[in-house]
């Protein structure tokens, strides 16, 4: 039985990318690595990578992590994981009609969301003023794979995926690659019209209340939607310099932003159950700021000072956890029986 060595596979990768890859797309090859380390034989150094991050534990920490209902009734409702699922289908399938590096782009998509915290963007709500900075998940999420996994020596992910993955929000700079760019799309795509879908499955949306200019340029129904956004994203793209979607598209998914936070993020009415959820948050770090030995040996190893470790233990935890150890912390355990 022949054995495929690492100069074979290397070989065969690049004769392939060559054939069938853009020009302007990522190369699999060399590996662009901090600590250098041998390349596998039968895996590209991006789909290492990405097998670091799906085998990671902040990566099955999504499952239980808010995405925009907070502990919502039911099983259909988005989490961090299936938004992860569903932001890394879209951003394979424009990678692939691009002809750009899919397994950069999926590793980059699978990372994105790692360092979000619990209860979503209320939890970056909360730690922000301990730090003395804003907490963002993007830059916890390059946080999480340098320091905090594989015991605190982190996952030596390839340079090209870490600046996606820290990159992927619009308040960063655009990302060096198309692959990441691509994701950076792939995202907005991907939560926009799944959060309006939740929306209209809570009861709190009707579909006749979506803005009619955006509905008329992408369409009624969510797969129409999400349909004209990849189908526009490929076709504005193909051969450009960098990913974009056309102005009226574009404009449309604004629109159809703008009014999700207007009429679903920031509704009135939710505002009582998230100040519980920052209550909450704040509670838990500022009792650790008073017990800083409680915060579990792997986090003292990572760099920074003690409120950056409490907020890293803090914002690896999914919701159930961060409510069951609020109340072991808080409630008198007779309470709990």
């Amino acid at each position: 039985m022949s054995v495929t060595t690492n100069t074979d596979f290397e070989e065969r990768i690049r004769a392939m990318e060559a054939a069938w890859l853009s020009p302007s797309a990522a190369r699999s090859y060399p590996a662009k690595r901090d600590v250098p380390e041998p390349d596998s034989p039968l895996r590209t150094p991006f789909q290492r990578d990405r097998d670091r991050i799906v085998h990671s534990k902040a990566f099955r920490r999504l499952k239980h992590k808010t995405q925009v209902f907070i502990s919502p009734e039911g099983d259909h409702y988005r989490t961090r994981l299936t938004h992860t699922l569903e932001a890394t289908g879209i951003a394979r399938t424009v990678a692939r009609a691009l002809s750009l590096n899919e397994d950069l782009t999926e590793a980059i998509a699978l990372g994105h969301d790692l360092g979000h915290t619990p209860f979503g963007h209320l939890g970056e709500q909360a730690l922000s003023p301990f730090l003395g900075r804003p907490f963002k998940h993007n830059e916890q999420s390059l946080r999480i794979v340098d320091h905090l996994e594989n015991d605190g020596e982190g996952l030596n992910l390839c340079w090209e995926v870490r600046d996606g993955i820290v990159n992927h929000t619009w308040s960063m700079p655009p990302p060096s690659t198309l692959e990441a760019q691509i994701v950076r799309f792939a995202d907005r795509i991907a939560y926009v019209n799944h959060d309006v879908d939740d929306a209209i499955r809570a009861g709190i949306l009707d579909p006749g209340e979506l803005p009619r200019e955006a509905v008329g340029t992408l369409g009624s129904e969510h797969r129409d939607r999400v349909n004209t956004l990849v189908t526009d994203l490929v076709e504005t793209s193909e051969g450009a310099a960098e990913v974009r979607l056309s102005d009226p598209v574009f404009r449309a998914l604004d629109l159809m932003r703008d009014f999700m936070f207007e009429s679903v993020y920031l509704r009135a009415e939710a505002h009582a159950e998230q100040d519980k959820a920052i209550a909450l948050v704040r509670a838990l770090f500022s009792h650790y700021l008073d017990h800083p030995d409680e915060v579990p040996a792997e986090y003292h190893r990572a760099p920074g000072d003690t409120p950056t470790r409490i907020a890293d233990y803090i914002a690896g935890m999914t919701d159930r956890f961060a409510l069951r150890t609020y109340e072991e912390i808080f409630l008198p355990q007779g309470w709990l029986g």
